[in-house]
């Protein structure tokens, strides 16, 4: 399709630098895809988590949008920029326009679960504070500020 018709994805500068460095240094990063049928109208990142914690994170979220995972990590798939004033808990990684690093995965990340609907976020501030809570890491405005 062409980018004329509205359905091409855009990528931004930062992710456009991003793969270009990445591409010299060897490492090909993935793109998570966005499922046939939804859209990504505020654009695609993504967060990594490690698998064992993927289990205990559904259940805490309102709801749960597409969600990709191998042996190692479960991917989220949240609107662009939502790391902005965030620092994500290790031992999150945040992946801008839901590009996975080669050196982290263990195989191709493959869909485990789809929301209903056309939008395949989750929302991006239950999962930082469920992740937050469940790696006992204080959320940054929580934290003190120091002079």
């Amino acid at each position: 399709m062409s980018a004329a018709s509205g359905a091409g994805r855009v990528l931004s500068l930062d992710t456009l630098v991003r793969l270009g460095r990445d591409t010299r240094s060897g490492h090909t990063p993935r793109q998570l895809p966005v499922p046939a049928g939804m859209t990504a109208p505020l654009g695609c990142d993504a967060v990594a988590t490690p698998a064992r914690l993927g289990p205990q994170l559904m259940p805490r979220l309102p709801c749960v949008g597409c969600v990709y995972a191998d042996d190692a990590h479960w991917w989220w798939l949240l609107p662009s920029d939502s790391d902005y004033a965030l620092d994500w808990p290790a031992p999150a990684h945040y992946a801008r326009g839901a590009l996975v690093p080669e050196a982290l995965t263990t195989g191709r990340p493959r869909l485990i679960h789809r929301p209903e609907g056309t939008l395949p976020y989750s929302p991006p501030i239950p999962l930082y504070l469920a992740l937050c809570r469940l790696t006992g890491t204080t959320p940054a405005w929580a934290r003190p500020v120091s002079a």
